[in-house]
């Protein structure tokens, strides 16, 4: 088994602590370790070293990988000229490692938190498994929803394969409404939030992309084999698209994708409500369920559900309900917490007027 991990998101959604020049997995969002550290280290026990890492990243930002993970090999840092969503990026890995056909490849978000990490291995140990199955099933890891969530997608399976209780993946529904979300979790199929978290081997990728999105393999393997300069031109002709949407959407209605449901404690950490609720939960798992969370010189009165990030001044919080805070030098975030969302359309409103401005 080998692992990628895909280190290109940009967070917007974290914005203003997420920046372009330190995005959302070079973040110490939950403890000590940044994000990307976290899940390096989380799957290292799986390899047989470093050296059976990759990390593909932003050319703007290999050196930050360099600085968090000193012992990956510096030739397993696959830098993209741009962000083309993961389809690129999935490709990238697939056709730049020369690894065996057969090798299972795990690719994961640089960015996601996971509590429970031993159970975490033992799933991925399951999932590599089916994987090696003789029909070479692309697999996909589910996360058990603990309720009707509008802002994940979902993965809906029916059925139940041989191999270590994956079940056959139908079909993907992104980011429903409430009433949609719980009446999926609520029906007769097997549905799972959508982690993001795949298993293959290198072969069976590669074939897919053959099946489902030559375009892309194609624009990715002339890049490579054309040298830096070819590219930095290709990249910028690739269609950009999630994996979920160019590969697996089409090999699932194939019957070729495999889904495993997971209750690990999981979260994408993709808003500051969700950032809250993990360090609430981690809170009350130490016997602290203290109404106010976050970092930094901060001191709270009365508040509950509140999220406070201070920066290098001290922020006072009083009587919040439900509130996020983040403090930076040159940015103060103020949101209720229901509406972190949002933040996203603000970040990106404020790229495109530096844009013009310059």
């Amino acid at each position: 088994m080998y692992a990628v991990i895909l280190a290109g998101g940009g967070g917007t959604r974290l914005w203003p602590l997420s920046r372009p020049d330190r995005p959302k997995p070079f973040l110490r969002l939950v403890g000590d370790r940044s994000l990307l550290r976290a899940t390096f280290d989380r799957v290292l026990p799986l390899l047989d070293g470093p050296d059976d890492a990759t990390v593909v990243v932003d050319r703007r930002h290999v050196e930050l990988v360099r600085a968090e993970l000193p012992e990956v090999p510096a030739r397993n840092v696959l830098a993209e000229p741009m962000g083309r969503n993961t389809a690129a990026a999935v490709a990238l890995a697939a056709v730049a490692l020369e690894r065996a056909a057969g090798e299972v490849m795990v690719v994961l978000p640089a960015d996601h938190l996971v509590v429970d990490e031993d159970g975490f291995r033992a799933l991925l140990a399951r999932a590599g498994a089916v994987a090696m199955a003789a029909d070479c099933p692309l697999v996909t890891m589910g996360i058990a929803p603990t309720g009707p969530e509008t802002g994940y997608g979902y993965v809906v399976a029916a059925g139940s394969r041989a191999e270590a209780g994956a079940h056959a993946m139908r079909r993907y529904v992104e980011k429903p409404p409430a009433a949609a979300a719980a009446a999926l979790i609520a029906g007769p199929d097997a549905v799972a939030w959508n982690a993001g978290i795949f298993l293959w081997q290198r072969r069976a990728i590669l074939d897919a992309f053959e099946a489902h999105a030559p375009d892309i393999l194609g624009v990715v393997r002339d890049g490579l084999a054309g040298g830096p300069e070819t590219l930095d031109a290709a990249y910028a002709t690739v269609r950009a698209t999630s994996i979920d949407y160019a590969v697996l959407e089409p090999a699932s209605l194939a019957g070729r994708v495999a889904m495993l449901r997971a209750d690990v404690g999981w979260s994408d950490l993709g808003s500051w409500a969700a950032l809250r609720d993990a360090l609430v939960a981690r809170a009350v798992g130490a016997g602290d369920p203290a109404g106010s969370v976050g970092s930094g010189p901060r001191r709270d009165v009365g508040s509950e559900g509140t999220l406070v990030l201070a920066g290098q001044r001290l922020v006072v919080t009083l009587g919040l309900r439900d509130t996020i805070v983040v403090d930076t030098p040159d940015a103060l975030l103020v949101c209720a917490a229901d509406r972190s969302q949002e933040v996203r359309a603000i970040a990106e409103e404020l790229a495109r007027a530096r844009e013009e401005d310059a």
